[in-house]
């Protein structure tokens, strides 16, 4: 089993959906990649930032996981990240009400020493520049780097953001995100030139529409599972990078083929966390229900096609 570096948020969110609202609510990046990729009981450790208003009670819950927490820095006067975000009646297009870095905006990561070492970096959605520090700090050159970033850099740091691509083995972005980065429509066509940016492995996330890998010229597509509710799309995507990540610093076999399966897990654990607000799926998940879940992929995806 490989050592895995989580990086990214542990926040509070604030959601509206048609469904209902929160108040504040455990959130982040990292809280999702972690609770997700506990489920494969690999040795974690969570790089992030949180403020003195961040509950210990939320700390501990990571930890009850398996998550190494010492690399969560506690600024003690400093207020956590906050964000807030109201989702349409579509439930894939949301507007951002508040968005609060407080002591994010001097996030300086560190990484702790018994994970300098990890063979598995997971670096969530954060600025470039936190992203390649993180890069910078490990000990030995670790066997799979996977990046997950959004828009909002390409809008802002594109320079830096290419920089880290150019570090990665696998990338994980949406459609939409996809296709701003490389000017490209066809999906195919910017899963190439991503490539030809440094990432050997591609994953470009559908949402309700599944997620596709690509690998050279080979393309392996999920989908995802059709769900009778979605409360909360918040965090899916993470839950499937966790997913897809945990999967992977498991089983160490770093194949294009074992990577189709990473995608199945990931799609799996992201079908689970958007049934509740926030992490309150996520936190009682069993596995009973991840494999049975996971027989209800295969008995969606596999068949003998008749050939006439």
């Amino acid at each position: 089993m490989s050592k895995l570096v989580i990086v990214g948020t542990v926040a509070f969110d604030a959601i509206e959906t048609p469904f209902g609202k929160t108040d504040k609510i455990l959130g982040g990046a990292a809280t999702f990649i972690g609770l997700a990729a506990s489920q494969f009981h690999v040795d974690a450790a969570a790089v992030s930032i949180v403020g003195g208003d961040f509950p210990q009670e939320y700390l501990d819950l990571l930890s009850e996981r398996g998550i190494d927490i010492s690399g969560v820095e506690v600024i003690k006067e400093g207020k956590t990240f906050f964000w807030s975000g109201k989702y349409h009646n579509d439930m894939n297009t949301r507007d951002t009400l508040a968005t609060e870095l407080n002591v994010l905006a001097d996030f300086n990561p560190k990484v702790p020493e018994d994970y300098k070492d990890a063979e598995v970096v997971m670096l969530g959605n954060l600025h470039p520049n936190v992203q390649m520090s993180v890069l910078e700090q490990m000990d030995t050159k670790p066997k799979l780097v996977i990046l997950d970033t959004m828009n909002f850099w390409m809008d802002c740091a594109l320079e830096e953001l290419h920089n880290v691509i150019k570090k990665v083995d696998v990338i994980t972005i949406n459609d939409e995100e996809a296709r701003q980065l490389t000017g490209e429509y066809s999906l195919v066509v910017a899963a190439r030139k991503i490539h030809d940016m440094g990432p050997q492995y591609v994953v470009i996330k559908k949402g309700e529409h599944g997620a596709l890998l690509f690998h050279d010229d080979n393309v392996f597509y999920a989908p995802a599972l059709p769900l009778e509710e979605v409360f909360d799309p918040t965090g899916a995507g993470d839950t499937f990078a966790g997913g897809f990540a945990g999967y992977l610093a498991k089983s160490g076999d770093l194949s294009f083929e074992n990577m189709k399966n990473a995608v199945i897990y990931g799609s799996t654990l992201a079908s689970f966390c958007v049934e509740k607000f926030g992490t309150e799926r996520m936190v009682n998940l069993k596995p009973n229900e991840v494999h049975k879940r996971l027989q209800q992929f295969k008995q969606l995806t596999q068949f003998e096609i008749e050939l006439a």
